[in-house]
């Protein structure tokens, strides 16, 4: 498993308010209820209800044979405003060839509102859905907001980013150019 900063780094990061961490991981393994547990697993299942672009169902089965990335992520972020312009970009230029960028908000049921101005504002056009329920956030387990998941064709989580700095468009790209190759 490789590890690009560590969580500690990452905490401190965001205690001093330059963002919620920033780390990436590949690989298998970790303890039960740790997000590396996911990687080189299935990824979970979902379906979700978007909020953004009207209402349509996205179900994480019926994307197999395309390279998903799966963003935990809220309104009340600071490094999402930074990461959404770049998922954009990745999907923008990917989309055609097999990615798939779903946004995951776990804003409070009053925060809920704000969610399509923010992807607005921020420029994505992917799709976006609200975890209401945490059912999401609970099988995942996302350290902090942002954290994303890239999964492959055959529904296996292959990376994960915990945070978001600039020039982690750029680890993504590689992984996500990696796995469209395969």
């Amino acid at each position: 498993m490789r590890v690009f900063q560590s969580s500690f780094v990452g905490l401190v990061a965001c205690a001093l308010g330059a963002g919620c961490g920033a780390a990436a991981t590949e690989g298998g393994g970790g303890s039960a209820g740790d997000p590396a547990a996911l990687l080189g697993n299935p990824a979970p299942d979902f379906q979700v209800v978007t909020v953004t672009g009207g209402k349509s169902t996205v179900a994480l089965k019926e994307l197999r044979g395309r390279v998903v990335l799966v963003d935990f992520w809220g309104t009340f972020c600071k490094p999402c405003k930074e990461s959404f312009p770049k998922l954009q970009a990745l999907s923008g230029k990917y989309a055609a060839t097999g990615l798939t960028v779903i946004g995951i908000s776990e804003d409070d049921a009053d925060d809920k509102d704000k969610i399509p101005a923010f992807a607005a504002n921020y420029g994505a056009k992917f799709a976006i859905a609200w975890d209401g329920d945490r059912a999401l956030s609970q099988q995942y387990k996302p350290e902090s907001m942002p954290s994303s998941f890239v999964i492959d064709r055959r529904g296996v989580v292959r990376f994960e980013h915990v945070g978001f700095r600039a020039g982690d468009e750029l680890v993504i790209e590689r992984e996500i150019k990696e796995l469209l190759a395969q």
